[in-house]
Parts: C-alpha cells; sequence; structure tokens
C-alpha cells in the first residue's frame, strides 16, 4: 500500500469518528484559547474620555508586560454613554473571544435605572476592575468662579443661569455627582441646568470653548487640561486629597463643607457566551497586569488610583453596587 494510500485512509477513519460522535450527540472536547487572534478594545463613547483612557491603559500594559506581542486595536462605539456597545456585545458578539468592553461605575448607574433596554446586569461576563478615578466638578481657567463656594452661591441665586455640562443625561453618572452637590447644599437638583454630552471629550471640548460654564467631570479627564493651564478644578468628589503633582492642591468637597463622594470604578466585560477557557486567558492576563509595579505606574500617570478586582469577586462587587444605585435612583425620583 502507498504512503498517499494510507493517508487518506486515516483521514477518511478520522472524519468517520466525527461523524460518529455528533450523530451520539456527544459533545467534543473544547478547544484550548492561547490568546486573541486580534485583540479589540471597545470604547463606549467618541475618543478623548474615560472609557477611551481605559482602554488605552489597557493598551499599553498589555504589550508592555509582553501578554499580547502587538497592541489591540481601540474601536469607538458611542450611543447612550454605553448602551450601544452593551446591546451590540450582548445581541451580535456573544462569544467574541477577541474583544473586551470598558466600562464605569456610570455603566452600572444606567443599568440601575434601565437605560441599556431589555439587558440587565446579568448580561454579561465581568472581567476585571482596573483603576478608580473620582468625580470632580471643574471651570474654565478664567471662570469668575474660583471656588465651590462660589459656585453654590451661584446656583443658589439663580440656578437656571449657571449652564453645567454632564456626560450622560439626567440620571447619569455626572449628573448625580452634582445633584448629590446640590442636595447637600440646599438646592433642588431638578432646577438645575444640564447639557447632555456623549463623553469626557466632548464635555472638555464644550467647556473650553465657553458653551457651558462648568463641567460635572472626573479627575483623569480633566487633569491634563489642568496642567495645560486650561481648566480649573474646583472640587473632587474624594474622601480626602489625593496624591500627586496637580490633584494633592485640588480640596475635597467634603473639607469644604459638602459631604458627596464619588468614585469612579473603571473596568472591562465581555460577551455573555464567551467560552471560560477565553475569559479565564483574558482574567489571568489582568491579574498579572494588576500585580505588576509598573502597570501601577502606567496606571498613576493616567490619575487612576488602585482598584484591583477581577472574576467572581468583580461579579459580586458589580451586582451589590448596581442595586447600590438603583436605592439612589428611587431617592432622587429618577424613573427606572
Amino acid at each position: 500500500m502507498s504512503i498517499k494510500t494510507r493517508v487518506v485512509g486515516k483521514r477518511r477513519i478520522a472524519a468517520a469518528a466525527l461523524m460518529g460522535t455528533l450523530a451520539l450527540g456527544m459533545t467534543l472536547p473544547a478547544q484550548a484559547f492561547d490568546g486573541p487572534k486580534r485583540s479589540e478594545c471597545i470604547a463606549p463613547a467618541a475618543p478623548g474620555g474615560g472609557f477611551d483612557l481605559t482602554c488605552k491603559l489597557a493598551q499599553s500594559a498589555l504589550v508592555q508586560e509582553k501578554i499580547l506581542s502587538t497592541p489591540m486595536r481601540v474601536t469607538y462605539m458611542p450611543g447612550g454613554v454605553g448602551a450601544v456597545a452593551y446591546n451590540t456585545v450582548v445581541a451580535q458578539r456573544p462569544d467574541d473571544p477577541n474583544a473586551i468592553v470598558a466600562w464605569s461605575s456610570g455603566s452600572l448607574l444606567n443599568l440601575a435605572q434601565g437605560k441599556f433596554g431589555r439587558y440587565d446586569e446579568n448580561a454579561v461576563r465581568w472581567l476585571a476592575g482596573v483603576g478608580t478615578s473620582y468625580g470632580a466638578v471643574a471651570v474654565r481657567a478664567d471662570s469668575p468662579y474660583k471656588t465651590l463656594e462660589d459656585l453654590v452661591k451661584a446656583l443658589k441665586k439663580d440656578p437656571g443661569k449657571v449652564v453645567i455640562g454632564a456626560g450622560g443625561s439626567v440620571g447619569g453618572q455626572d449628573w448625580m455627582q452634582t445633584a448629590m452637590l446640590a442636595k447637600a447644599a440646599g438646592i433642588e437638583p431638578k432646577d438645575m441646568r444640564y447639557v447632555a454630552m456623549e463623553g469626557g471629550g466632548e464635555l472638555a471640548t464644550a467647556l473650553l470653548g465657553g458653551h457651558i460654564q462648568v463641567a460635572s467631570t472626573d479627575i483623569s479627564d480633566s487633569v491634563p487640561h489642568v496642567e495645560s493651564g486650561d481648566m480649573r478644578i474646583l472640587a473632587v468628589f474624594s474622601d480626602e486629597r489625593l496624591p500627586g503633582k496637580v490633584t494633592a492642591d485640588i480640596p475635597t468637597a467634603i473639607e469644604q463643607g459638602y459631604d458627596v463622594e464619588w468614585p469612579v470604578i473603571r473596568g472591562f466585560y465581555v460577551g455573555p457566551e464567551v467560552s471560560d477557557e477565553a475569559y479565564n486567558w483574558w482574567k489571568n492576563a489582568f491579574d498579572k497586569l494588576l500585580a505588576s509595579e509598573d502597570f501601577a505606574k502606567l496606571r498613576e500617570s493616567r490619575e487612576l488610583y488602585p482598584f484591583d478586582m477581577t472574576g467572581d469577586e468583580l461579579n459580586a462587587y458589580v451586582k451589590k453596587r448596581v442595586a447600590h444605585y438603583r436605592e439612589l435612583a428611587d431617592e432622587y425620583g429618577l424613573v427606572r
């Protein structure tokens, strides 16, 4: 018998065995996942904001730690402050092992209010939390509001005359932190004048262009503009002053007499049908990053602070946080 005949015979036997396995309803063994073929990070907003920053952090760190040999691409998918990306991944790319999607505390707040349509917090696989920023109130460097108290006085006098930009609509994360500030100052949140933006990049452009007077933002989005001399932060919503050359000089709302704290957790999720093998590959990749001193320095350079959580621990945290945000939504009269 020739070599060619023997090879063809073996292929036919293997094919027959495969067909027999399928006919009996038996499952084939899962294929090992040894990394994404073409890695992608989906940023659910336009370039320049917090989701972009989160994806760029992973993009740099995964190559720096030699987990990926080539940088992942960043895809921008704006719409509904995360809703479009969430629905796209769940409905159209549920088992894509190559894509991770950026999320923040604002995503969880919107999920708590049903703003992502028919999908809730159980619709995806929560992968990793990689850092936290904090909410902040910012103005242009030439603004007449020099302190948080200046802004509060203006709002008390006539809240409709102060135009506040927020990344997202009423009920969103940026709205919520200024609504909490208003409530602490004895101002009715619904009397304040808000302009909704699609993300941190658009918000900064509107503020620096003079289209709004105040930006409800966060530290990681704003510090670069403070460093350039274009912006001033009146208050950060952390429990104490943050370390850093710029942030150490920014007063908290708490020390100025307004008991408001708003951490902005940032991380990633994957589609609901991503295999355990692929999910665990990504989880192990982020566990390695979070244990790295080089990653800690990279995170700090982007004005993010430690928040290290993956897998089941993160899943439990997300569910607990969404429940808390539902309580907040009820307290502030937000319709779910």
